[in-house]
């Protein structure tokens, strides 16, 4: 049904107009007593074979939300009601912003991808925590933080400070957003030379608020293999909480509709499905590299269970969705857990953190093949999960 919906009525509403529209739709709909109970009927139960123990949290599924879907945090209960175990707000950054000038979304369809340059639409540090204070307990709630549009890169550590300060006590854990391609800058702040200062001038500031929150950076997929290398040994180094991988790219090659050249704003980074490929390749090395020392959150060009049930074989932990729930719809949460759980039942396990980079080599170091080479190739065809748990072809026990 929402298929068709998408393709008879939403596709014609501008993107971004129609994601206000959901967001307060969802929240409509659960604001009543029938709304809430369908949704549970819809929805149903959690399965416990999802329940993920990562950065010292319980996750009801290794699905979330990624940054992006609510943007300023005034729908995270509706999104774990559908059935997502976590919900990253944001980008929040220290400052109210109004984002860069409208029109800023469009939509790819032929390519399930989104063009967006939004800027980091939000209410700020302080109205974002005013919201927190209220939320439930579930879902897990991220926060990623960003630098306002307006800051030179020479004071973005204060700048991320100030937006610590405000929310360090509501967060489940924050995520330092150094990727994205929408804000003047910004992707300089991946390099060691900016990065390593930045996470201690934050963690100087949870320090002084008494606040031990998991600590975790957000990269980009447009990193070649040594800056991913060189943000992974500093992520070790560093004892960082886990990475985010991958933002949106501004590599326009995958998009194959031609609608995309006619998108009506220059610049912006590509979502969705043209990204399942690079997202994928940047998640295998960083599992490489840096194994189970750090948490790792894939994110970029999930659209079915099969695109993450290959990202947790790969190495990831949990995994985050934009694009595909936006082209999928309210019941493809549910649709994605059902079809994890069945995998996870397939394929012999009491539970899926049991399959976590159960498809991929150990860790090399402290130098990996470049790219291309062939160390993108490390996980089996995802449709095969019977030999995950247990006893694998030699005998030898498989899974973590």
């Amino acid at each position: 049904m929402y298929r068709l919906f998408f393709k008879l009525a939403l596709r014609h509403i501008d993107a971004e107009r129609a994601h206000v529209l959901a967001s307060w739709l969802l929240p409509t709909v659960r604001s009543t007593r029938l709304g809430r109970a369908i949704v549970r009927w819809l929805v149903g139960a959690a399965d416990e074979r999802l329940v993920v123990r990562a950065l010292g949290l319980t996750f009801s599924s290794p699905l979330g939300a990624a940054a992006g879907v609510d943007k300023d945090a005034r729908w995270v209960a509706d999104l774990g009601a559908l059935g997502f175990g976590c919900v990253e707000v944001g980008t929040v950054t220290a400052r109210e912003q109004s984002g860069n000038p409208r029109p800023r979304v469009a939509r790819v369809v032929g390519d399930r991808a989104l063009v967006n340059r939004m800027g980091f639409p939000n209410p700020g540090a302080h109205a974002v925590a005013e919201r927190l204070r209220h939320r439930p307990e579930t879902p897990v709630v991220g926060v990623n933080i960003g630098k306002s549009a307006g800051t030179p890169l020479d004071s973005a550590a204060s700048d991320y400070r100030a937006s610590v300060q405000q929310l360090a006590g509501l967060a489940d854990y924050i995520v330092l957003n150094v990727s994205s391609p929408n804000t003047p800058r910004l992707r300089e702040m991946q390099s060691v030379a900016l990065l390593g200062p930045l996470v201690g001038e934050v963690r100087s500031e949870l320090n002084a608020a008494g606040r031990q929150v998991p600590l975790l950076v957000k990269i980009g997929p447009d990193l070649d293999d040594v800056e991913l290398d060189a943000v992974s040994a500093l992520a070790v180094e560093l004892a960082l909480d886990g990475i985010v991988a991958v933002n949106t790219t501004v590599d326009r090659g995958a998009l194959t509709d031609p609608t995309h050249s006619t998108v009506a704003f220059a610049g912006g980074g590509v979502s969705g499905a043209p990204l399942r490929s690079r997202a994928l390749e940047v998640l295998r090395r960083l599992h490489a590299n840096v194994g189970d020392s750090l948490v790792l959150i894939s994110v970029g060009g999930i659209e079915t269970a099969d695109d993450a049930w290959e990202r947790i074989l790969a190495g990831a932990t949990l995994v985050q969705a934009y694009s595909g729930f936006i082209y999928g719809g309210p019941a493809w949460p549910r649709a994605i857990n059902r079809a994890l759980a069945r995998r996870v039942g397939d394929a012999g396990c009491a539970s899926i953190q049991e399959v976590v980079g159960a498809g991929q080599a150990r860790p090399r170091s402290p130098v990996m093949p470049s790219r291309g080479s062939g160390a993108a190739s490390l996980s089996p065809n995802p449709s095969s999960p019977q030999t995950y748990c247990g006893q694998g072809p030699n005998g030898a026990p498989l899974g973590k």
